[in-house]
């Protein structure tokens, strides 16, 4: 018999935390996401969550990588910009209470090759023949 592992955030269902209030909502979460939400979001942040609930089905892009993860936001696709480009996600129950930005690296590994020309004293030997 295989059992369907059931989302729990804090003892709480994914249906449960989608009736929770903003202000029940950052009770249970951290002390750092918890005070960004009870001292209001952005006019940005609050432009964002007014397409959310207006077009949930859209393809929506933002610069907002501090915004926390609400649960009014799970199953909603995402482009978050990562400095160069919009990286797309899909908001998962697993990502509620993190920020946007935690999902979108900056960053790319970094690959060294050989030496360019001038890199080095030997390079600036040209053979005569």
């Amino acid at each position: 018999m295989i059992m369907v592992k059931v989302f729990k955030f804090r003892g709480k269902s994914l249906e449960e935390i989608k009736k929770l209030s903003l202000e029940e909502y950052s009770k249970i979460l951290t002390s750092r996401e918890r005070r960004a939400i009870l001292r209001g979001l952005t006019d940005r942040q609050k432009k964002l969550l007014e397409q959310i609930r207006k077009d949930p089905q859209k393809f929506h892009k933002t610069h907002e990588r501090d915004m926390v993860i609400l649960p009014e936001m799970v199953d909603i696709k995402l482009g978050i910009y990562n400095g160069k480009e919009y990286v797309s996600i899909v908001v998962t129950p697993e990502m509620l209470g993190h920020r946007l930005g935690e999902f979108v690296m900056t960053r790319q590994r970094v690959m060294h090759s050989a030496p360019g020309a001038g890199a080095t004293h030997g390079s600036k030997h040209i053979p005569l023949k």
